[in-house]
């Protein structure tokens, strides 16, 4: 890894909106390089072409291999290199294991869509980016780069209606100390983030008494979380070359009840 935080080139999915989006505010604040990996029908473009010549925008669907491989090769001719790569590409869908009001199961296609997005498109990208970041020079650690991705506390504690949202998040805290383990002789440190409740599209869409009892069942502070917060940890955890291996909660202390 080259030069820290402040040079770095990082990779973002899910960067036109939500957390991702706010990594790639903060990392181009700080003086960074990034790629914002995004649907085509996203504003990817329009948000890249805001933020000025340090921006590229590459329209990706992370459970394509294909897409994948060309957006790297894009990195790699536009910057040189990439330090770090922030998943934060995800779906969700709302309903039971089994709905007996409306005797319906869930439907099988929406698990399997999800599980693919959150867990096989952060596994994906993962993959493909090591192979481009473990050709970096090493620092004095030996150490080349950061895969950083994304959970969410529902991995732990997940709600009514969130079984598939759940399994997803749960599958990627539980790939974070082995895909550790298997990148760390190239120097590849792999750390996750399970953010609790934060100001994002999804629960922008949600009517506003319900967004104020959500703020409201936060310990500390009483409110969401905003998309900075976690840019922050996500620079911290870039920063720090002894975290590794393992998943960090960013949530006002909220563990969700029942």
């Amino acid at each position: 890894m080259s030069g820290g935080v402040k040079n770095l080139v990082t990779l973002v999915t899910g960067g036109a909106s939500g957390l991702g989006k706010g990594c790639v505010e903060r990392f181009l604040s700080i003086g960074g390089k990034v790629a914002i990996a995004d649907l085509p029908n996203s504003k990817g473009a329009e948000i890249a072409k805001e933020l000025g010549e340090n921006a590229l925008f590459l329209p990706v669907d992370v459970t394509k291999e294909a897409d994948v491989m060309k957006a790297l090769d894009e990195i790699k001719s536009k910057f040189g290199r990439l330090d770090a790569c922030v998943n934060c590409a995800g779906v969700a869908v709302a309903f039971k294991t089994y709905n007996f009001n409306k005797d319906a199961a869930h439907k099988l296609e929406d698990f399997i869509k999800v599980l693919t997005v959150n867990a096989v498109g952060t596994f994906n990208v993962s993959r493909l980016a090591a192979g481009l970041i473990g050709k970096n020079e090493p620092n004095a650690d030996g150490g080349r780069g950061v895969i950083v991705n994304t959970s969410s506390v529902a991995a732990f504690e997940g709600q009514v209606g969130q079984i598939a949202y759940s399994a997803s998040k749960a599958a990627v805290a539980g790939m974070t100390l082995p895909m550790a383990r298997d990148l760390a002789s190239q120097g590849i440190r792999v750390v996750t983030i399970a953010p609790g409740l934060f100001d994002t599209p999804l629960l922008q869409a949600l009517p506003e008494k319900v967004r104020t009892f959500l703020a409201s069942t936060i310990p500390f502070p009483h409110r969401l979380g905003m998309p900075d917060e976690f840019a922050k940890i996500v620079e911290a955890v870039i920063d720090n070359p002894f975290m590794n291996g393992e998943t960090v909660r960013i949530d006002g202390a909220l563990r969700m009840q029942p």
